[in-house]
């Protein structure tokens, strides 16, 4: 994560606590990297919903509004008019199945860095974007922002009319809704925060106490310059430079040559064994060094404590294979998805290497795969590192987990070793091939005794094991309904999606005569339950184009 965000932090820490004060989030180029409407529009020329002439006419509206010659309303009746009588809820499925691929990835570390720190002040924290709500508010619940204030496009009977409802959330519109949310609040905006990226919000800038240019334009930074603001810009996110490529790349295929150096131990000692650990640790050391991980880790001890063990681990990025191999060092196996045994060479490498490919969809398959992992701890002593999410998050919210890992500790009869990896994602998203630069942070937790441990009593466990994790990364604990009797040393977790947050300011069908702000308009669909993940089936009636 960037040091140059610790100064705003400091900012946040030294603040009143309190719902009183309004902390405010521009969404594109300031939370995310980019715009998240071209990637609704490039979804839309991929499955072709999108003409070629429709495409044409909303660039040409795009174009002429970043020259000046478009206002912003005047843009959005352009390209609106394309959705005419499709169906608001195809707008709905596709915001969160875009940010489930594509937005997700894109959020700044150091951003959600902000908003926690806000959070945890107990401030009122919001987004005020000139997007549309199908392209923020998916972003928001994972972020834990209760307040969306967006430009709200008008539906009758559950379609769109082509209309947009006025006045839409830009410039002067921004600052109403602002005004909006913190009457809402009983706050006062002259100790308020508000965090942008473009001279496009230059009077909601002014008009709060704590104005912050976060990845500015260069016109924004010259402002800021002049009205002596702070500023802060983070390359965490975004196209990465050639060099970070590179190293990534050199990292990847690493693997190969640092287990290729492990076969003349295997040649003179004849151990595999041997061979095996002399490699992860060579890889450990490589890889980490090619993309400039820092590897800060609390309760180290406990690594070593209890062995053979389970290892479970939280499961963020393709870095915890690097962050892994500098954790466990020795005498370890692991479990993988049956993909990663059709990668070319590296494949068969991690399955010399002890890693058992499964297939997550054949849960009998997965069981039966995993055998020679009970033999692997209780005859040869070796240790199994698994993630019980199953695969890789979109965020740093906890999944549910799986029972597999906790099987295993059962027939193996080991103890179960909980490792808490707090920002993996820093390094690689989800998604992300490049690796970036950054100091990841981990907890290893005390063993947990497993030797009372049944198949009958797994549901209590594995909560009990969860819970350990949340509490470790901050996120609340999750208890067992009271008609449920359980041990005592147990919680029981109710699912939950990932974020609590829901939003207040919804799409009106029309907009109200006298409206001061789209933070007052509501629409009856968006007030509906957000579906926790992307809808599997495509809508009836898809969208044409994403808004900005």
């Amino acid at each position: 994560m960037s040091s140059n965000v610790n100064p705003l932090l400091d900012a946040i820490n030294a603040s009143p606590d309190g719902p009183e004060i309004c902390a405010i989030f521009d969404f594109d180029g300031t939370i995310i990297s980019g715009y998240s409407a071209i990637a609704f529009i490039r979804e839309q020329l991929r499955r072709g919903d999108l003409s070629v002439r429709d495409f044409l006419e909303l660039a040409s509206a795009m174009t002429n509004f970043g020259l000046g010659n478009l206002g912003f309303s005047g843009m959005m009746a352009v390209t609106t008019q394309f959705m005419r009588g499709i169906e608001e809820q195809a707008y709905v499925d596709l915001g969160e199945d875009l940010f489930t691929r594509q937005i997700a990835r894109l959020i700044y570390p150091e951003s959600r860095a902000l908003i926690n720190a806000h959070l945890a002040k107990g401030h009122t924290v919001g987004i005020i974007s000139s997007a549309t709500p199908y392209q923020v508010e998916p972003a928001a619940r994972d972020l834990g922002i209760e307040n969306v204030l967006c430009t709200q496009l008008e539906v009758e009977d559950g379609t769109f009319t082509g209309n947009v409802v006025k006045p839409t959330c830009f410039g002067q519109g921004k600052v109403d809704a602002a005004e909006v949310l913190a009457d809402s609040v009983g706050a006062d905006l002259d100790e308020g925060f508000f965090y942008s990226d473009s001279t496009d919000d230059q009077l909601l800038l002014e008009r709060v106490g704590n104005p912050i240019a976060l990845n500015p334009s260069d016109k924004l930074r010259a402002v800021a310059r002049d009205n002596n603001w702070p500023t802060a810009s983070f390359g965490s996110r975004g196209r990465p430079t050639l060099g970070q490529f590179v190293r990534s790349v050199a990292a990847t295929v690493s693997l190969v040559p640092t287990f290729a150096a492990g076969l003349p131990i295997y040649a003179l000692t004849g151990s595999r064994r041997e061979a095996t650990n002399f490699s992860i640790n060579l890889f450990a050391e490589t890889a980490s060094a090619l993309i400039n991980l820092d590897l800060r880790v609390n309760g180290e001890e406990n690594l070593w404590k209890a062995r053979p063990a389970v290892f479970v681990f939280n499961h963020q990025s393709k870095a915890d294979v690097v962050i892994g191999a500098k954790l466990f060092r020795r005498d370890m196996a692991g479990v993988g998805k049956q993909e990663i045994k059709k990668m070319p060479v590296i494949g068969k490498v991690l399955e010399m290497g002890g890693v058992v490919m499964i297939d997550r969809k054949n849960a009998a398959s997965a069981i039966e795969a995993m055998k020679p992992l009970v033999d692997a701890m209780r005859k040869e002593g070796k240790s199994v590192a698994l993630a019980p999410e199953g695969t890789r998050t979109i965020s740093p919210n906890l999944g549910p987990f799986k029972k597999g890992a906790f099987h295993l500790a059962i027939q193996a009869g080991v103890p179960m070793v909980p490792v808490v990896i707090r920002n993996a994602g820093d390094v690689a998203p989800k998604g992300d091939f490049v690796f970036r630069p950054a100091t990841v942070e981990v907890d290893v937790l005390p063993p947990v005794d497993t030797s009372d441990w049944t198949t009958d009593t797994i549901d209590d466990h594995v909560r009990e094991v969860r819970n350990m994790f949340l509490k470790a990364l901050g996120q609340p604990e999750e208890k067992a309904p009271a008609s449920r009797k359980t041990k005592p040393k147990a919680t029981k977790a109710k699912k939950k999606p990932a974020s609590k947050a829901t939003t207040k300011a919804k799409a009106k069908r029309k907009a109200p005569a006298k409206a001061k702000a789209p933070a007052k308009a509501k629409s009856k669909t968006a007030a509906k339950a957000r579906p926790k993940t992307a809808a599997k089936a495509r809508p009836k009636a898809r969208p044409k184009s994403a808004g900005s």
